[in-house]
């Protein structure tokens, strides 16, 4: 048998935040952020709505849709960076807030790539046997450490939630290849400051994704013993549309056939490719028996990417 995903969730905060919204809090335009990134609008969660709120109001959601009870799940893996507080961390408070009593629950800090690190992760426990189920959630309130004075970055980033429940399914379905990397010495081009703010190297960090984004998508493809033109669909990281735009065409894909949510969410980091790979389906553009490939970067310097044929 195979190991994928069977149930898939997603949540974004009620209100949304505009170009023409934050044109009124800094110095900056409509214009200037669409050209630069892509991004019109993102989410902003309520003061009294924290990223545990969001992350359990997602993981209900894909367990519905897995069709099975939380205490089937074995494991709850968390990838953010925004976590409530250092600990409990947020994946105890979705096993608590779900009822998993049979769960065991850690979170995942490698940032933008927390979802690529959550699937995989997932996979080993459940392909060895040691757990039927596994939920992952990738989830940031990242307008807590929003520096609105540096509208280079503030511009950049939204909230959000997406989660999905990892098991078999049957067989030539799910993951069929995967990458998982680090660099360490890249860490200094993007962090948390000790006055809690965003900081970002925007140049090294762009450089750093181009290159990253499409020599990880072409080696998961060749893992898999694929070639680009096997591949259906792309669902990169949101983080930029014009690093969204290289990848595309380092695998030759008509823009149909590449997701492009930038425009409503921004960036919400280890939440972004769930996000899109929700919608996508949502929208019909994603059918059984399709190959998709995931492909992210973050903070860390982290990446990961895997090939993956949708479908139980």
């Amino acid at each position: 048998m195979g190991v994928g995903i069977i149930g898939l969730g997603k949540y974004v905060p009620k209100k949304v935040v505009t170009n023409f919204d934050l044109e009124k809090i800094m110095d900056t335009n409509d214009e200037w952020i669409r050209t630069r990134t892509g991004i019109e609008a993102r989410h902003f969660a309520a003061d009294d709505e924290e990223t545990s709120d969001l992350a359990i109001a997602a993981a209900k959601d894909a367990i519905k849709e897995a069709n099975i009870t939380p205490e089937q799940i074995g494991l709850i893996l968390v990838a953010t960076v925004t976590g409530d507080q250092p600990f409990p961390s947020v994946a105890n408070m979705v096993q608590d807030a779900i009822g998993a009593k049979n769960a065991a629950s850690m979170d995942i800090g490698a940032a933008c790539a927390g979802f690529m690190y959550g699937i995989i992760t997932a996979q080993q426990f459940v392909q060895n046997g040691a757990y039927d189920y596994v939920l992952i959630v990738g989830v940031e309130k990242l307008s807590k450490v929003i520096d609105f004075t540096d509208r280079n970055t503030a511009v950049l980033f939204g909230d959000g939630a997406s989660a999905a429940v990892i098991g078999n399914v049957s067989e030539g379905r799910g993951v069929l290849s995967f990458e998982l990397g680090s660099d360490g010495s890249g860490g200094k081009h993007l962090y948390l400051t000790p006055q809690r703010t965003i900081a970002m190297n925007g140049r090294e960090v762009f450089k750093f994704a181009v290159r990253t984004m499409g020599d990880a998508a072409m080696r998961v493809i060749e893992k898999a013993g694929l070639t680009k033109e096997d591949v259906d669909f792309l669902v990169p990281h949101q983080a930029n549309i014009r690093i969204i735009e290289s990848a595309q065409e380092r695998l030759g894909l008509p823009a149909d056939k590449v997701s492009k949510t930038i425009h409503l969410y921004g960036n919400t980091s280890a939440a972004s490719i769930g996000i899109s790979l929700y919608d996508e389906i949502q929208a019909g553009k994603i059918n059984d028996g399709d190959t998709l490939v995931f492909v992210g970067f973050g903070g860390g310097l982290t990446w990961g990417a895997m090939v993956i044929k949708w479908g139980k």
